[in-house]
């Protein structure tokens, strides 16, 4: 088997197959996930430098956001090039270090999203159930440190993936029916127990996923209770309104990842191939593309700073 190495059943590289079932389609499935790929880049690099540029956007709200769009930009950086290179190219061989070190990134973003997402609804609720605190309680001290520990947290716990993929023997093949290394994808090709694969990749989703919807759903539930309590019709609107992003945001995530997930361990057999893989593309691809969209037309400071510098531009262009 020329893609061993001589001295053990590791492999060289692997074959990222693309799409199976859908090979004839390449090209043509190429083209929308390249146009959101691109809004995302665009959209999220925008959202970064209107949240930096704008001092009335310095605030723990806005800078989460910027944190949130950051890290859109390295989840689906980590996959969609290589993708795209498979579906333009045919370019499908992948360096068996290059596949640990794309499935580390993959994980570790997907992570941080999630994370993200749950101090964004943590700082939500000090917003509503502690306005005149919301300075005090989330300066910017604060913020880099909940940053940071969801990023390692992250980090702390995809580390064993790549050492117990890395010692799994591949006596089957080289060959990997998805466009990007995952995890479970890439054990499933081994010769060897993966059991302790799958038990630990659970035990990673109960305690980044499971822990962060737990957040949220507790935050949530103090916010809605405080806005209840609330006197006035348009206070509560208001208060509501704040939110609408967030949840959409949420939605836009979990959605896919949950059908990802439980598709990857309990839907194989049932589900064809090229739906679980077109999913787990957008999976990575979705909340990068939607979330700037959603938070510019959601969000009434960022609507109006967007709409402001359209038309400055407009102007401009008038004057030349």
């Amino acid at each position: 088997m020329s893609f061993l190495n001589d001295t053990s059943l590791t492999p060289v590289s692997f074959i990222l197959n693309g799409i199976p079932g859908l090979e004839e389609v390449h090209l043509w499935i190429s083209f929308p996930l390249c146009t959101m790929y691109s809004i995302a880049i665009t959209g999220n690099f925008g959202l970064i430098y209107l949240i930096y540029s704008e001092e009335t956007l310095h605030r723990p709200m806005y800078i989460f956001l910027a944190l949130l769009s950051f890290t859109d930009v390295l989840m689906c950086t980590s996959t969609l090039p290589n993708t795209l290179c498979i579906l333009w190219f045919n370019l499908k061989e992948i360096d068996f270090k290059a596949c640990l070190a794309q499935m580390f990134f993959v994980h570790t973003f997907t992570g941080m999203e999630s994370g993200v997402l749950m101090l964004m609804a943590l700082d939500r609720y000090v917003a509503i159930c502690y306005p005149l605190h919301y300075a005090t309680i989330l300066t910017n001290s604060v913020i880099s440190k909940a940053g940071l520990l969801t990023f390692l947290r992250g980090v702390i716990l995809v580390i064993p993936f790549t050492f117990l993929t890395k010692h799994l023997p591949y006596c089957r093949g080289n060959v990997i029916p998805h466009t990007y290394c995952d995890h479970m994808s890439v054990a499933k090709i081994s010769c060897g127990n993966v059991r302790i694969n799958a038990i630990y990749g659970l035990m990673v989703a109960l305690l980044i996923g499971g822990f962060d919807i737990l957040c949220i759903t507790i935050s949530y539930t103090m916010i809605l209770r405080a806005v209840v309590s609330l006197s006035s019709a348009d206070a509560r609107q208001k208060a509501f309104s704040t939110c609408t992003a967030h949840i959409c945001a949420i939605v836009i995530t979990y959605v896919p990842a949950f059908f990802t997930f439980f598709t990857h361990r309990f839907g194989g057999h049932t589900i064809p191939p090229h739906i679980h893989i077109i999913m787990a593309n957008l999976y990575l691809l979705m909340p990068p593309t939607m979330n700037p969209i959603v938070y510019g037309v959601k969000t009434k400071q960022i609507r109006e700073i967007v709409i402001r510098f359209l038309f400055k531009g407009k102007d401009n262009s008038h004057n030349i």
